[in-house]
């Protein structure tokens, strides 16, 4: 089948999906839950392909692990869908409500984006993410995995897409890319497709940004920080930045940098380097880091590096104000975390670093859609939109505008025979 047909029905069926009710929604996403775990030995045998494959190929570690689907992934990707089942429909929701005048009443009301083009990387839980994140708010989605994983998407979408048919939705609201070029024919395809979303590089997204006239919600690398303060307390320090760099290092939301006080890096990073070498990680350092522990040099290069691996920088800092000049120079507008027990200082911290989430004392892993609460996500976004960090059911819902009248004309108030009232009243949308 062609793009261009395969676009269309997309956009098609997602224009039938934005009206469907959320019971009916909520029971094809029941219907991908059951499908997900009856099949579960054909996905796991499919995802043994990729694997095999990508290995023979030297794909890297960090991806190889991203790549893995086994029965603990599926068991989360359940999860995180009957999380989704749970959460309040996103569409239809009234956010304003004005009396224009008496009998002329203007809504505010949530909608679907529409028909969504998603690229993402090597992990093939982000397909049913995605996918089950855009069936609740009601898009419809053409989906781009990664080519390591095409036997293990392949079958994951035809999982879904029988699912919901059984539910009773069209079997055309998602549609499966496998090649560059199909990417780079929906990139020109403005006339069916409302928004681009691509998870990789700076590069990548720029790539996209720079070749469609489609609105892009970029998600790019994720170089996060931990911030040790000279108010911190040094043993919540070791827990929080071990967390944030060697809980699961193949991820957008894992440390790369760490920045230390130069009051409490004499104690601190000993301590540190120590429990770090337990677990193999590789430590660069600014000259500063170097007087206090032996590791290797940091290069310019390592402060704007996502090592999505067992590599940590650290940099040791004279101030808040040069940490957090660090970050806005450097960083991706991700995640940054403060660890201190001054909260004027962390609240600094929280308002002056320019990004999508920004903690206290907790580990930069905790960005991400289901452990927000979102269900699950399509992505961080690292744009300044509408949807800013993890981007669950309310980043893929705009609004519209709904006015309902009896008999209203516009030349009435242009003669001022009639007044605008434009009273605040507290109603849902009536229809």
């Amino acid at each position: 089948m062609e793009m261009n047909e395969i676009a269309r029905q997309v956009k098609e069926a997602s224009i039938q999906l934005a009206a469907t009710g959320t019971g009916l929604k909520n029971n094809a996403l029941a219907q991908i839950s059951k499908s997900l775990l009856d099949r579960q030995s054909e996905i796991i045998k499919a995802n043994k392909v990729d694997l095999i494959r990508s290995e023979k190929e030297n794909l890297s570690e960090p991806l190889l692990k991203r790549l893995k689907f086994d029965e603990a992934k599926i068991a989360d990707v359940v999860d995180g869908i009957n999380s989704l089942i749970n959460l309040e429909d996103p569409v239809g929701k009234t956010l304003l409500a004005t009396e224009l005048d008496k009998g002329l009443e203007l809504y505010k009301i949530t909608s679907p984006i529409g028909a969504i083009g998603v690229i993402f990387e090597s992990r093939p839980d982000a397909l049913v993410q995605i996918s089950t994140l855009c069936l609740k708010s009601g898009n419809g989605v053409l989906l781009k995995g990664g080519s390591e994983a095409k036997e293990t998407n392949r079958i994951l979408a035809d999982i879904i897409v029988k699912a919901t048919v059984e539910s009773g939705i069209s079997a055309n609201w998602i549609k499966l890319l496998e090649t560059r070029s199909e990417v780079d024919t929906m990139l020109k395809m403005d006339e069916y497709i409302d928004l681009i979303i691509p998870r990789g590089s700076n590069e990548f997204v720029k790539y996209i940004m720079d070749n469609s006239r489609i609105p892009v919600m970029g998600h790019a690398d994720g170089i996060c920080h931990c911030y040790v303060d000279k108010a911190a307390d040094l043993k919540m320090a070791v827990r929080i930045v071990m967390d944030a760099k060697t809980q699961y290092v193949a991820v957008c939301n894992a440390a790369e940098t760490l920045l230390v006080h130069e009051t409490v890096a004499a104690e601190f990073l000993p301590q540190l380097k120590e429990v770090l070498e337990q677990k193999q990680v590789t430590i660069t350092g600014c000259a500063r880091t170097l007087e206090f522990i032996p590791v290797a040099p940091a290069t310019e290069e390592d402060w704007k590096t996502e090592y999505l691996d067992y590599k940590l920088s650290v940099k040791v800092v004279s101030s808040l104000n040069e940490a957090i000049n660090h970050i806005n120079k450097y960083g991706s507008g991700h995640t940054d975390t403060i660890i201190t027990t001054g909260s004027d200082r962390a609240s600094r911290f929280m308002d002056l670093v320019d990004s999508g989430n920004v903690f206290w004392n907790c580990s930069t892993r905790f960005s991400d859609g289901f452990r927000y609460g979102f269900g699950a996500e399509v992505g961080i976004s690292t744009s300044k939109i509408h949807a800013r960090g993890p981007v669950g059911l309310d980043g893929l819902v705009i609004y519209k505008y709904k006015l309902i009248g009896n008999g209203h004309i516009v030349a009435e108030y242009a003669n001022k025979d009639k007044t605008f009232k434009h009273n605040n009243i507290e109603k849902k949308f009536p229809l």
